[in-house]
């Protein structure tokens, strides 16, 4: 808030923060955007409600008049050079760091039994029709050429007590390993043992269960549509409540000889039918945990929804703007760290106030920091002790209504103008356009 120099002064380490920058940065003259500034900047961007490179470069312009430093220029060129040279490796590295810090840091009140719960879902994103992101990221193949936009499958982490991103992954939504379940086996190392996994039907298959079972990681999960279940069967826990025997299925092409024949050829896993759904899990003991906890506890599961819609509705991030792949990865990975540096200022406000950081709204914490931003910029010495004590008290009354077992439609109210939809590529239209002026 008082720079991009200073973003992460709160949530790392200056030890940390600038071996992770000699490591993926290394040696770089210095000038106007140094990657530091250059990352900090380009975060402002996705916390911007414009979000555009010449609002970036009027901040920076703005910040360096305030220091009495020597004026730049309004030209956004040097800027979109910087961030071309900005090391994805390091966005990568400072959002895992940030990540596993506040996941280390957080009270006991906020996990499950004392273990750490962390959600895992999928989503995706448009960019700009543009050849390279086509070729990488190609469009739904249901769409003519010209008339779609590159799409990108994207998998994430989240901790459920802090809300922090723990790791991600990227990938194209059609093609071989694109999948949600292949793109998460690449999250494997963002689990540690004695954690507990909430995902959806998608995930809820035997590999991933006796991957995460090997790592020491317990999972609960909705029951795949696929798979049949039969509560006559089995060890009976309670009505609707037992353990079954999972068989290991034929080895799929993804996976070698030497992995498959280290795959248990049977596995223990708990169904359970409560409020109308059925649940499995590999919480296999009763009185550790009861059918009841286990609902409630998948509930919590929808946190990551909630999460995810932030980050692509309230950030920005549902259509990218950048035009090659590798800066489609940047942004992606700024975004993410903008929303968990948010997360982290969040958390602070929660522990002080005593109350769970899920508890806070997201939008609003984001509204509050952005209206604190300028004068906090200007402040130094105690009056910013001050206004920090401020801003955190005001942080912690941003709290969620209770809303249990709210429904509401998958529908929407306004209607969109009556425009006719594109059916040719745009430059055949401007072309019909010029030609019927002429006529």
């Amino acid at each position: 808030m008082q720079g991009p120099g200073t973003a992460f002064s709160d949530v790392l380490p200056e030890g940390v923060l600038r071996q992770l920058v000699d490591c993926h940065a290394g040696a770089y003259r210095e000038r106007v955007y140094s990657p530091l500034r250059t990352l900090g900047l380009f975060i402002g961007q996705a916390l911007s409600a414009d979000g555009a490179c010449q609002d970036a470069v009027a901040r920076n312009l703005s910040e360096r008049s305030a220091c009495g430093v020597a004026a730049c220029s309004l030209n956004t060129g040097p800027y979109c050079k910087a961030r071309q040279r900005l090391p994805l490796g390091l966005i990568v590295a400072l959002l895992s760091a940030i990540g596993r810090r506040m996941e280390q840091a957080q009270p006991q009140a906020w996990r499950w039994r004392g273990r750490c719960v962390k959600l895992l879902d999928g989503t995706t994103v448009s960019m700009p029709d543009t050849p390279s992101n086509q070729e990488v990221f190609p469009q739904n193949p249901a769409q003519q050429p010209g008339l779609g936009f590159p799409l990108a499958r994207l998998v994430a982490i989240l901790s459920l007590g802090t809300g922090a991103v723990l790791d991600w992954a990227m990938g194209a939504c059609q093609g071989q390993d694109t999948g949600e379940q292949a793109l998460f086996r690449q999250l494997l190392g963002a689990l540690d043992a004695g954690d507990v996994v909430l995902a959806d039907e998608l995930y809820c298959s035997y590999w991933i269960l006796a991957t995460l079972k090997a790592r020491g990681v317990d999972a609960l999960m909705h029951q795949s549509v696929h798979r049949a279940y039969d509560f006559r069967r089995g060890k009976r826990l309670g009505p609707g409540d037992h353990i079954v025997q999972w068989a290991r299925p034929p080895r799929p092409s993804w996976m070698d000889h030497e992995t498959y024949a280290a795959m248990p050829e049977t596995l223990s896993v708990r169904e359970v039918r409560v409020n109308g759904r059925v649940l499995v899990t590999t919480l296999l003991d009763v009185h550790t945990a009861s059918a009841v906890e286990l609902d409630r506890l998948y509930r919590s599961r929808w946190n990551i929804e909630v999460d995810l819609r932030s980050i692509k509705a309230e950030m920005g991030m549902d259509i990218l703007r950048c035009k090659s792949p590798e800066m489609i990865r940047k942004e992606v990975a700024v975004h993410l760290l903008a929303y968990t540096l948010v997360r982290a200022v969040m958390a602070q406000a929660a522990s002080l106030a005593h109350v769970l950081a899920r508890a806070l709204r997201f939008k609003g914490v984001v509204q509050v920091l952005n209206a604190y931003h300028q004068q906090l910029r200007h402040s130094a010495g105690q009056r910013i002790r001050i206004m920090m004590a401020y801003l955190l008290g005001a942080i912690s009354m941003l709290r969620l209504p209770s809303r249990p077992d709210r429904v509401e439609p998958r529908a929407i109210k306004r209607r969109p103008k009556p425009h006719r939809l594109l059916l040719i590529p745009r430059p055949v239209a401007r072309l019909h356009i010029l030609a019927h002026r002429r006529a």
